[in-house]
């Protein structure tokens, strides 16, 4: 009989870092594939526009079209998954579904509702840089999120930045409404992380004003 062991929150923060090196024969189930996206998508959004996309790729085949993409980090073939993170330029559209379900539900006053809504729409409108912004912020809580949940969850992640975009976007023919934010790999680690040095607080801290 197995126990599962459970971390806090604190334990996870702690145990998470970017792996690099993973076991390419082994596999995540699809049920803890999918809470882990669960969990990921709970994270908090601007207005509850909830900007985020995950492109999970498992297709080795599509995994090796896009090793010389991510500039040939072998993570991207060994992990059981690459995930893209998407930020949604067009956030705003997502606004009437969100408060009318929230209005069905009785979460918000149909006054609520249409304010909330042309608050969105007049924030998004001809301002490509706060389109831009929203969707880089908030997809990036999810992405956090998301290695937080896998590390619960005994599986683990590494962020990557380098890759090239325009020929990922065409590569997995993204939509111009979403902007890749990252790569994610997921899987089981087959050599730790590295350990790395870490700023104390008197360097990070700012108290009140500089």
């Amino acid at each position: 009989m197995s126990t599962e062991l459970k971390m806090t929150a604190e334990q996870v923060m702690e145990a998470r870092h970017s792996v690099r090196k993973y076991d390419p024969n082994a596999t995540i189930p699809q049920g803890d594939l999918n809470e882990i996206l669960r969990l990921a998508a709970s994270a908090p959004s601007s207005w509850n526009l909830q900007h985020w996309r995950f492109l999970v790729v498992t297709d080795s085949a599509i995994k090796q079209k896009l090793l010389p993409i991510a500039y040939n980090q072998q993570q991207v073939v060994d992990a059981y998954a690459t995930i893209i993170i998407l930020g949604d330029l067009e956030a705003y559209k997502s606004a009437r579904p969100v408060y009318d379900a929230a209005l069905e539900k009785g979460y918000v006053t149909e006054q609520v509702r249409d304010t909330l809504i042309g608050q969105i729409e007049a924030a998004y409108k001809n301002n490509p840089e706060i389109a831009r912004d929203e969707a880089i912020r908030n997809s990036s809580y999810a992405a956090m999120q998301l290695m937080l949940a896998a590390k619960a969850k005994g599986y683990d992640t590494c962020p990557m930045g380098g890759y090239d975009r325009d020929a990922l976007i065409k590569e997995l023919n993204i939509p111009s409404r979403y902007i890749p934010t990252l790569m994610l790999s997921l899987g089981k680690a087959s050599e730790q992380a590295h350990p790395t040095a870490r700023f104390g607080l008197d360097e990070l801290v700012i108290t009140n004003s500089f």
